[in-house]
């Protein structure tokens, strides 16, 4: 009687042991698609700032050649 018991909990710790590792196991898929999502985002978004920096780059030298071409305009 007492192996029964005793093998009746073992197959419930077992069981409960499965439904624990099936859970971790959905976690990690989950957190693993995540980060991938994530990582993707990032590095559009390093992307999208490079071509912003370089947008303001080009902005920044047509304003500085604009206030150049003002200064030889009012010295002439």
């Amino acid at each position: 009687m007492d192996t029964n018991n005793t093998d009746s909990r073992l197959k419930e710790q077992v069981l409960e042991l499965e439904t624990t590792l099936s859970q971790l196991i959905a976690v990690s898929e989950r957190l693993f698609d995540e980060n991938q999502s994530l990582k993707a985002k990032e590095s559009q978004l390093i992307k999208e700032r490079a071509e912003l920096h370089a947008k303001n780059d080009k902005i920044r030298t047509q304003v500085e050649a604009m206030i150049q071409r003002l200064k030889a305009m009012e010295n002439a």
